[in-house]
């Protein structure tokens, strides 16, 4: 057994995480941008999921061999677990994309995959900040509300967007495949969300 040197190892993984999971967001958004680079972007996200699966490993390692954490242990593992997923879930939609062959970016796609990349910012900004709570408390709420209200933004997009789908798009195969791409990408600012409020839930126990 030891113990976490200077308090930060934990928290420096969760920061490389995080940063993954922004890195994730770019490539879904490079994508939506100009889908001909999608099998090229295919490669990368998926090395990128490897890394962020390292990384977790990592954490759930360094968790099973130290006897003083500086927060739960229940927590540790759900923010490693949480930040991991959230690579799979871009990992998914960029699966999707490539799976259906679609013809043409819908705008309200983009839009999402610009509100990916904030939200995932201020996760990443959130993780850069953790590791003195106490101090960073008031910071830290600012970014958890503004990935919350992100995440109200992308599902008035989604809602309208399929609305619009199933009022103007003739055919059921074309609607199916955006509504499985456009619900991947609200699924993962939905996650944004959840990862903000475990932080707010850390916040809570230990400001």
């Amino acid at each position: 057994m030891f113990l976490v040197k200077r308090n930060t190892e934990f928290y420096d993984l969760f920061a490389r995480s995080a940063e993954y999971f922004h890195q994730g967001a770019l490539i879904i958004n490079q994508v939506m941008t100009d889908y001909s680079r999608a099998e090229e972007k295919m490669k990368t996200i998926t090395e990128l999921e490897h890394a962020a699966d390292d990384i977790n490993d990592k954490i759930i390692e360094k968790l099973n061999h130290t006897f003083i954490t500086p927060i739960d242990r229940e927590d540790i593992y759900a923010i490693a677990n949480g930040l991991d997923d959230g690579v799979d879930f871009l990992q998914g939609t960029l699966q999707r994309a490539i799976m259906y062959r679609i013809d043409t970016i819908r705008p309200t796609a983009l839009q999402m995959s610009q509100l990916l990349i904030e939200a995932t910012v201020d996760i990443a900004e959130v993780f850069k900040l953790l590791h003195k709570l106490q101090h960073n408390e008031d910071k830290i709420l600012e970014y958890t509300a503004r990935i919350s209200k992100i995440e109200s933004a992308g599902d008035k997009l989604y809602r309208e967007e399929v609305a619009q789908l199933f009022a103007t798009v003739k055919d059921p195969i074309e609607i199916i495949k955006w509504k499985d791409i456009l619900e991947y990408l609200e699924n993962t600012l939905d996650h944004c969300e959840s990862l903000a409020d475990m932080i707010r839930g850390v916040v809570m126990k230990y400001a």
